[in-house]
């Protein structure tokens, strides 16, 4: 009997056998398939982020030459905008190396008014001042191009605020609209710095400055200030004070109404501005563009800064600049 079972056993044995082979090839034809089928997908995962950063790199590296040449999609002479309200934007504070600056809004005037579709250019202003050079390059050559272009007024759209440098180059304009809660005026000039002197006794700091030429420590903040040093500011003040009311008057005319206040430096809301004659009604860019100049359609001549320009900056390029204009803000007067 065990004889027999024994035999039996070894009979099975090879069915058995038999029947597990089909069970593992299944096992190993699946995990096979697995395998293959992941592979694709990570294949084609990659091929699409590979795309995807070509496509980045490529529409950074298009970007990066528009903003470098400054190309011009819509026409150098202007003929297929049709006709349209010029809008030039002057944001922040009038500096040399800013975007308010008469390097950065000269050009876009002179685009404005040289395009053949634009009917009048429109001042967008928002700035609290700054220097008296930058702006009255602007007003020069906005009085240059006005008689160049008679049939092309120049309206000004105050936004928050238009005082002080930021006024000398709308009294220029045609005309000046505001909001009613505008900040319009400031008719003064300024030279502000600090005075260590002081500070520097108590400290036992000795200021030990050479100079060749009898005034050209002229209002060294580590020295005491005479006399004579800060009437030949006051004059050089005054004089450029002069200046800029003489603008106003110009630009203004008959409408302002001057009263000793005028000119002394305070500014007005822009429902006050308009009474004063400082400004002549309300308005935005949208409505002057429809109601006043008769053109709805507007388009942007403001020079924007540029790709090469930001990162410059980013990376310091303007970091002598800022020391110059840290060290002698007192040496320049001011329209703020």
């Amino acid at each position: 009997m065990s004889d027999n079972t024994f035999g039996e056993s070894k009979e099975t044995m090879p069915a058995a056998a038999a029947a597990a082979a089909p069970t593992m090839g299944n096992w190993e034809r699946d995990t096979l398939e697995k395998l293959v089928f992941a592979t694709v997908r990570e294949q084609r995962a990659t091929r699409r982020w590979g795309i995807f950063f070509k496509m980045t790199f490529l529409g950074l590296a298009f970007f990066g030459l528009w903003a470098f040449f400054d190309f011009d999609f819509t026409g150098s002479d202007g003929e297929a905008l049709g006709r349209h309200t010029a809008l030039i934007e002057i944001e922040g504070s009038i500096e040399s190396d800013g975007s308010g600056s008469a390097d950065v809004v000269i050009p876009s005037l002179n685009k404005a008014f040289a395009d053949a579709g634009s009917v009048a250019v429109v001042l967008r202003i928002n700035s609290p001042g700054g220097s008296p050079v930058q702006a009255g390059n602007i007003v020069d050559e906005i009085l240059r191009l006005k008689q160049a272009y008679p049939n092309k007024p120049v309206y000004v759209v105050v936004d928050e605020i238009c005082a002080s440098g930021g006024y000398y180059i709308a009294a220029a304009a045609d005309k000046i609209f505001v909001n009613k809660a505008s900040i319009v005026g400031s008719v003064g000039v300024l030279m502000d710095g600090f005075g260590f002197t002081g500070t520097m006794e108590k400290l036992g700091v000795e200021r030990r400055l050479l100079t060749a030429g009898e005034n050209k420590g002229f209002l060294d903040p580590f020295s005491p200030q005479s006399d004579k040093h800060k009437a030949h500011a006051q004059a050089m003040l005054n004089e450029i004070h002069q200046q800029f009311i003489s603008v106003v008057r110009t630009g203004r005319g008959k409408r302002l109404k001057e009263t000793p206040e005028t000119f002394s430096g305070l500014f007005w809301s822009g429902a006050k501005a308009v009474e004063m004659g400082l400004a002549d009604g309300f308005g935005t860019v949208e409505t002057t563009a429809r109601d006043v100049v008769k053109a709805e359609d507007i388009v942007d001549y403001t020079a924007h800064e540029g790709l090469p320009e930001r990162v410059l900056k980013k990376f310091g390029a303007s970091v002598g600049a800022g020391i110059v204009n840290t060290l002698g803000p007192s040496a320049r007067p001011a329209l703020r």
